[in-house]
């Protein structure tokens, strides 16, 4: 596993930071490896600190009182977990469970804010980086702004292939196996919903579920499904 100093040249949110911004954080950081369904946080955790991850994926669940686990989101390189709860000293309010092997960053939260009361450089390099997260993030906003389920899924489909998906005969491999209640939940519509797209996209050829991911054969389609 790489060392926290080449995690952190390598990140979005800390590569702007100066070589002794860097080391300075690195002096109140530690790189960690989660294996797949390692709890990374849980839900009522205290945030002691802030969490980004290097590589792999990670997703955030949420346990409603019937019992039943919901996916609220799936994180992936770059992207930092749980950040405006552990900004905000909050315990936090889902859990953090890895779902492929994933490095990630821990800063000590206290000791990352003593850093930025003493070194504004930190800051600026920082919020450089906070600020690339955005545009980055900006797109991802028709996922979950409403419309139709089926553009929901297309949104889905076309962020996961453009972002984890390589190359393969008949399409791009989607290296990733999510249930149909995990896509249900990702996609904010029910089960039989969900079942009843992938059969139909399946037999149209657009999206083929294989035991270890999703083919996605026909991306022109999907995108098409955006322009309605």
């Amino acid at each position: 596993m790489a060392s926290v100093e080449e995690l952190l040249r390598s990140s979005t949110l800390y590569r702007n930071l100066s070589s002794e911004d860097q080391k300075r954080l690195a002096g109140v950081s530690l790189a960690r490896a989660y294996e797949k369904g390692e709890t990374i946080f849980g839900e009522g955790d205290a945030p002691d600190y802030l969490v980004t991850i290097a590589s792999g994926r990670v997703k955030v669940t949420k346990n409603l009182p019937s019992g039943k686990e919901i996916i609220l989101e799936i994180f992936g390189p770059g992207d930092p977990v749980g950040a405006v709860v552990a900004y905000e000293g909050k315990p936090y309010p889902a859990s953090a469970v890895a779902i492929e092997r994933a490095e990630c960053i821990l800063v000590r939260r206290k000791e990352f804010f003593a850093l930025f009361e003493s070194h504004p450089s930190l800051v600026r390099g920082f919020l450089t980086g906070m600020a690339q997260r955005i545009v980055e993030l900006t797109r991802r906003i028709p996922e979950v702004a409403g419309g139709r389920v089926e553009t929901r899924f297309a949104h889905l489909f076309l962020k996961l292939a453009e972002r984890v998906g390589r190359p393969q005969a008949g399409g791009r491999f989607v290296p990733m196996h999510l249930s149909r209640q995990e896509l249900a939940d990702l996609t904010g519509t029910t089960i039989e919903t969900c079942i009843r797209i992938m059969s139909r996209w399946g037999k149209e050829g657009i999206i083929a579920t294989e035991p270890d991911g999703f083919l996605v054969r026909d991306q022109r389609a999907l995108e098409r499904l955006l322009e309605t």
